[in-house]
């Protein structure tokens, strides 16, 4: 669709850099981009005369979130994950058309995927980028590298490599495909019945050869981790993002903020046993989920002592109807719930993210230049986080994705 002069206006802005939200705004929109920001009377006099209005009639507007740990072809252990695999290549493009669909109209404009199926997420991240398909903004790994028998083996949303050459051959294979990032997965998790969560999966040369090539080719990494000794060994290697953590240690936390290691939580993946019974996973997954819940907890209030950089990502996928609310929202509520303040809860879920994903010149704030990847709510989230569940309207690139009181 073309793009039209848009002015958004009758609004309190929050951008996530200001501590204040701005009252009685507007925003300036062209081009897919916003071009000017803030107070309504010096917004108009900036704009062209005759352009087009939207009302928001006095809603709050922020950064679209940004999703940092998808899976749009998830299949986990059980019926529903049985029926996802049965897919053929055709059914999968579709299915995961449909979940970026549903993700955008969630209010996530943009989303990291960390392990997709048979590299359908390239020609969904081209399609979405041609306008053909509506969707976020997408940054992805390609299939995560794994050792033989590793954790998501199973599934074509991994390679199986072994021995530090294996695994630079990897790391080539997806950067060859058009990864954005590498993903590896360090030890055990949830949904491995015959291993661990603490189940150390790679050696310290293995490791090694993943970050080194990763980052001789302008890569970061990021790695599915549980276990605070591999988590520690993997830092001082260059890692720069850690999935999970479940089991953290003071010492190892405080050694990711000194390196500047950021922490993707997934609290609500030990704390979905709805989402779990509604995908028929099995009761030995579903145990070992729970049964982690309290320790994952810690692990993130260790980090947030630290003063570890912490990112918003659900795992579950970003637009699942979750306990009231999209998965995306409930993590954020955990987040903050756990002790990370408001606002800080809505830079981990837009500025901090699109900084790792060297993206923050494009969005991630409410500023002039920017995309206008915007969402609206009928509350003020950065007094609390839940007002998220009032959003009723998305814009991405300036186009409107979802309006609830216009039908869209």
């Amino acid at each position: 669709m073309p793009h039209t002069d848009t002015l958004i206006k009758n609004c309190t802005i929050v951008d996530c850099i200001a501590d204040q939200p701005v009252s009685a705004a507007a925003i300036w929109v062209r081009g897919g981009r916003n071009q000017e920001c803030g107070d309504e009377g010096e917004v108009r006099r900036a704009a062209p005369d005759g352009i087009t209005e939207l009302d928001l009639a006095g809603a709050f507007v922020m950064p679209g979130l940004v999703n940092m740990h998808t899976h749009f072809s998830l299949s986990l252990p059980g019926s529903g994950g049985d029926r996802l695999r049965a897919l053929g290549p055709h059914g999968v493009a579709l299915h995961m058309a449909a979940g970026a669909r549903a993700a955008l109209r969630s209010g996530v404009t943009a989303v990291r995927c960390v392990a997709e199926r048979d590299h359908a997420d390239f020609a969904l991240r081209e399609s979405i980028v041609l306008g053909e398909v509506p969707g976020p903004r997408i940054f992805t790994a390609g299939q995560a590298l794994v050792c033989t028998g590793g954790h998501g083996h199973e599934n074509a949303d991994t390679v199986e490599c072994d021995g530090a050459d294996g695994f630079r051959r990897g790391v080539r294979a997806q950067i060859k495909a058009g990864a954005d990032l590498i993903k590896v997965m360090l030890t055990g998790g949830i949904a491995g019945r015959h291993e661990a969560i603490d189940t150390r999966q790679l050696t310290r040369d293995e490791i090694e050869a993943v970050v080194e090539t990763a980052h001789d080719w302008g890569r970061k990494v990021t790695a599915h981790a549980g276990a605070a000794p591999v988590i520690d060994e993997a830092v001082r290697l260059g890692l720069d993002c850690v999935e999970h953590g479940y089991e953290l240690t003071a010492p190892v936390a405080a050694l990711m903020a000194e390196r500047g290691t950021h922490l993707v939580p997934t609290l609500v993946v030990t704390r979905c046993a709805e989402f779990f019974a509604e995908l028929g996973v099995p009761e030995w997954m579903q145990q070992r989920s729970l049964v982690a819940g309290p320790a994952h907890e810690r692990s993130y209030k260790r980090a947030l002592t630290a003063g570890v950089p912490v990112m918003l990502g659900s795992d579950m996928p970003p637009f699942w109807f979750f306990e009231g609310t999209s998965a995306t929202v409930r993590e954020l509520e955990y987040m903050a719930g756990f002790g990370l303040e408001p606002l800080a809860a809505l830079r981990a879920a837009t500025v901090v993210p699109a900084r790792w994903l060297g993206a923050d010149d494009d969005f991630g704030t409410v500023q002039a230049g920017r995309f206008a990847d915007l969402i609206a709510m009928d509350e003020d989230p950065s007094r609390d986080v839940s007002a998220l569940r009032t959003l009723w309207w998305v814009m991405k690139g300036g186009q409107v994705a979802r309006d609830d009181r216009r039908g869209l």
